[in-house]
């Protein structure tokens, strides 16, 4: 069987190369607020993040309303565990847990749902998930049972950059958890994007259009906000406004 790069996928590059970095907005299915966010996601973003690190419920109905909503706008789904999965998507996340001290979340959960990934022919998008400092007071990093990596430590992250990528996967994610008190340091994007050369996704802590604007200049090539958002949703498009200036100067 061949393995290629699916049509979402190849959207993600082609506006890569063309833009210089993506924007992606997080949904969670459980938000009360999200059908005002995504009025606004088909202008503001690249694609859509759908998932949960405590679960989801009605996932394939809650997909179904947003597909129609955001139209041609990609969604993919950010599943926080096997029913994390739906047919209504257009692609997933296939995502190890790397600094997880818990092998589920390393190696079993993404094993588990490889066998669904198929059976609804969703497109899948092999990646890195790395919990960064301050991951562990968040979500993730509870659920995740993440060995976090010290923001004072980059060289750890790019390590884990490199062996995903000798490890077949196209993307990490650098995370510092939803609602985190500070991002992802720059330094650590660009440390980890000069060693390992992979995509590089940074969320979390992501509060203002400028800090933003440095994720993308720092190395980063996709800014994700949802917090932020899910609060604000009108702040999409400075944030929108600050990636793509950032990825316009990093073509130049």
């Amino acid at each position: 069987m061949e393995i290629s790069i699916g049509k979402v996928e190849k959207r993600l590059y082609s506006i890569l190369e063309s833009e210089g970095a993506l924007y992606f907005v997080l949904v969670d299915p459980e938000d009360r607020n999200i059908s005002q966010i995504l009025e606004k996601v088909e202008e503001y973003a690249d694609a859509v993040i759908v998932g949960g690190s405590i679960g989801v419920s009605n996932l394939d109905e809650i997909t179904r309303e947003i597909k129609k909503i955001v139209k041609d706008i990609p969604v993919i789904l950010f599943p926080g565990n096997i029913d994390g999965l739906t047919p209504y998507a257009d692609a997933v996340f296939f995502m190890s847990l790397m600094n997880s001290n818990n092998t589920y979340w390393t190696t079993l959960a993404p094993t588990l749902g490889a066998l669904i990934i198929k059976r609804y022919s969703l497109e899948p998008i092999p990646m890195a998930y790395l919990g960064v400092e301050p991951v562990r007071k968040t979500a993730v990093g509870f659920v995740g049972e993440v060995n976090e990596i010290p923001q004072r430590k980059p060289e750890i992250a790019a390590m884990y950059c490199l062996s995903a990528r000798y490890f077949g996967m196209r993307w990490a994610y650098l995370e510092a958890g939803s609602g985190a008190e500070c991002p992802v340091s720059d330094e650590m994007i660009k440390v980890s994007k000069e060693l390992s050369g992979i995509n590089i996704i940074v969320g979390g802590g992501i509060r203002t259009p400028e800090v933003a604007y440095r994720k993308i200049v720092s190395g980063a090539d996709a800014v994700v906000t949802g917090t932020v958002v899910e609060g604000n949703p009108s702040i999409m498009e400075g944030i929108w406004s600050a990636v793509k200036k950032a990825g316009r100067e990093k073509l130049r």
